[in-house]
């Protein structure tokens, strides 16, 4: 994924409100701009962290630019989790993600399990359909490991279960993370955040959902899927 055009370097003064994050340009002015991430975005909150934002170039938007990337420790981290499916969908669909090739058909957002959408079910004839659910990973607190989630998240211990249900009626499940850090070599729940949905994650796995992990490419100029990352 290629920005339109390079992203804008700024300093991070504050992050709030979930949605809120205050940045100074290079030119001394402070602007306010959109966060898209609901988590607590713990380890990326530091005031004067070098950050990156995009310009949405549409006058009639509250919020002109969203905040796209904060540098810590020398790595660029994707804090946008808007961006995760479209990553997700264009590594699939070029092939990268080698576990889900050979699928012909990509629906996106398609309502399953108790009141759910998953974010993409892949189909092709002879084969059993696939629903697979991207999860946007951006915590580390040891070097070189990734972890999920960064806060309480019910609503993803949920869909380990409506995941676990569909492996259950014969069709195949994932749960795809997709690590927006170029940073980390490894993966594991966050345990001692979420017990709850830790719990559920062991219990699809051992039913039978697949768990998949992967890396990416960072830059100002563009973001893509790379290599696995071990899942411990």
């Amino acid at each position: 994924m290629r920005f339109p055009e390079p992203l804008v370097e700024a300093t991070l003064i504050k992050r709030y409100k979930r949605f809120l994050a205050d940045v100074r340009l290079g030119t001394g002015e402070e602007i306010t701009v959109h966060c898209a991430n609901p988590g607590s975005m713990l380890g990326l909150n530091t005031p004067g962290a070098r950050v990156c934002i995009s310009d949405s170039k549409n006058p009639k938007r509250k919020l002109q630019y969203s905040l796209e990337f904060i540098e810590m420790n020398g790595a660029l981290v994707g804090v946008h989790t808007g961006r995760a499916n479209a990553l997700a969908e264009e590594a699939i669909l070029d092939g990268m993600i080698t576990p889900l090739n050979g699928y012909d058909d990509l629906r996106r957002e398609v309502k399953y399990g108790t009141n759910s959408r998953v974010d993409f079910l892949l189909q092709n004839e002879g084969r059993r359909p696939c629903y697979v659910e991207v999860k946007s990973v951006t915590l580390s607190r040891e070097q070189g490991l990734a972890e999920f989630p960064d806060s309480v998240s019910k609503r993803a211990a949920k869909h380990m279960d409506d995941l676990t249900n569909e492996v259950r009626k014969g069709n195949r499940a994932i749960v795809l993370f997709v690590v927006q850090r170029s940073d980390c070599s490894r993966f594991a729940p966050a345990d001692d955040i979420d017990p709850a949905y830790s719990v559920a994650l062991q219990r699809a796995r051992e039913a039978g959902v697949e768990i998949l992990v992967y890396g990416c490419r960072i830059s100002c100029e563009g973001i893509s899927v790379e290599d696995p990352v071990l899942f411990e």
